[in-house]
């Protein structure tokens, strides 16, 4: 017996010993980089020109009705007005209506493009939320160092922030080598038609960017458990998306002599089966890149946790699906969103309907997600039909390539303190409609968040501070500087 113990404990210390010094071998994933270029420009008026474009209310609804056509006007005008050496400089061009294409060409047009993309429109506030809010969601005031309201944080400071970067390198003399394009869409917010029109144009003029930078992901602040400074994640994919429909035909007929089962109680069960009998988590590609890059930033046991994913990995799983937030990076997440069945409370329905929403993780496929859907719902009275617009994950961008490396590169010049780690979007941008056209994406804003900031995008007092608006500004024309290098 004690020489079975013995064993069993020499075991433990070798397997111990093997996790350390795994751990101890971890390398580094961030670089370093002189810092950046000094840029002039003035933080004060990209405040107002910011507070001016939230003033105007470029809200998108879903079915369209309520767009204010003449505040997108209104919203290229103020553009016009606020970077006249921007305009004088870049031929634009109005595509599908209100999307606004710009091109800067370079001195070499053999090199491939960079696409800077962002949305000019936001999404509604309802009305009687108004009055909650610290300041007016369409007052676009600048407070307590701050610019408050809808779109500060989503997506008119990367509208202005892009615009502003352009204009100050216009203004000292700098000319790219590498022809940048601007790509403003007017409905992302609603899924719409702007994006994939310039995507088409750009598409039939041979336009292959060699990357492609969109929202997506932000510098995260406490958020991430272990670490003791920000981390940036930029985004390397995002998910795909697929909308699910479950229909039940029932008997009708009055509610005081149901049958054995009503047509809502089946599709009840069957969306509770479905929720109940999740996909299961991958923590490979995209979700195993931000671990290695981020492993190496957090206290000793989680980065002994990181580095040895061959023993912890179904530990890691079961701490990540505790949280949505966190469920949502490793999986294929299921949404029952909504319900119908009969009009009247004394009626059986003749049919009810449930749609369920799936943003798919990388490496799931659409196909894949409805075999999955069969399975759980197992039930031949429950008709399944995919909606139209589905879609799987785009490939991710490869963290170790030259373009995933010089936004890494520049941001570590404007921000040296901030580490780097790739990540995974869990809703859906503008930039997937150019996957076809650029291998190469990263999805990130540089604005610095806790958690309570998290909940001010499309909720209320959406605001960005003014070291925020700055470090954009100076980040993306660091990226133009870098990106203008012949290779």
């Amino acid at each position: 017996m004690r020489r079975i113990l013995l064993a069993v404990v020499a075991a433990v210390l070798v397997l111990l010993g093997v996790m350390v010094a795994r751990t101890l071998a971890l390398e580094s994933h961030q670089l370093t980089a002189p810092a950046a270029e000094p840029l002039a420009f003035d933080l004060a008026a990209a405040a107002e020109h910011l507070g001016a474009a939230i003033r105007l209310r470029t809200v998108s609804h879903q079915d369209g009705v309520g767009d204010d056509v003449a505040a997108v006007d209104a919203l290229h005008a103020h553009l016009e007005a606020s970077y006249p050496l921007l305009h004088a400089a870049l031929p634009r061009e109005k595509v599908a209506g209100a999307s606004l294409l710009y091109v800067w060409k370079g001195s070499n047009p053999s090199l491939p493009p960079l696409l800077l993309a962002a949305h000019q429109d936001v999404v509604p506030v309802e009305e009687d939320a108004e009055r909650h809010w610290t300041h007016p969601p369409f007052g676009g005031r600048v407070v307590d160092g701050a610019v408050w309201g809808r779109g500060a944080m989503d997506d008119k400071s990367g509208l202005i922030s892009v615009m502003e970067a352009v204009e100050a390198l216009l203004a000292a003399g700098f000319q790219p080598v590498r022809t940048v394009l601007l790509a403003f869409g007017h409905d992302e917010e609603v899924l719409g038609k702007g994006a994939p029109a310039m995507a088409a144009l750009l598409e039939a003029r041979g336009v292959r960017p060699f990357l492609v930078m969109d929202e997506g992901l932000i510098i995260t602040d406490g958020i991430m458990p272990g670490t003791s400074r920000p981390i940036a994640m930029l985004g390397i994919a995002q998910k795909g998306y697929l909308t699910v429909e479950l229909a039940v035909a029932g008997t009708g007929g009055h509610s005081s002599m149901p049958p054995a089962e009503t047509a809502a109680a089946i599709l009840g069960a069957a969306v509770a089966r479905l929720e109940a009998h999740q996909m299961p988590p991958r923590s490979g590609g995209v979700a195993q890149s931000m671990f290695d890059f981020v492993g190496t930033e957090m206290s000793f046991p989680l980065r002994l946790a990181f580095a040895n994913l061959w023993l912890t990995r179904p530990a890691l799983h079961r701490v990540l699906l505790r949280k949505p937030s966190t469920a949502a990076v490793i999986r294929t997440t299921t949404a029952p969103t909504m319900l119908e069945a009969s009009p009247k409370e004394n009626v059986l329905p003749t049919r009810a309907r449930a749609r369920v929403n799936f943003r798919l993780a990388p490496g799931d496929t659409v196909d894949g997600v409805l075999e999955h859907v069969a399975d759980a719902v197992a039930d031949d009275r429950v008709h399944v039909t995919p909606q139209p617009g589905g879609y799987a994950s785009p490939p991710p961008t490869n963290p170790d390539g030259a373009p995933f490396r010089l936004v890494h590169r520049a941001l570590a010049r404007v921000t040296p303190e901030v580490a780097v780690a790739p990540g995974l979007v869990v809703g859906a941008t503008d930039s997937r409609h150019y996957a076809r056209l650029a291998p190469d994406m990263v999805l990130f804003r540089p604005m610095q968040m806790n958690q309570e900031d998290t909940r001010r995008v499309h909720g209320r007092d959406e605001r960005l501070p003014l070291t925020d608006l700055g470090r954009m500004v100076r980040f993306y024309a660091q990226v133009i500087r870098d990106a203008s290098v012949t290779p």
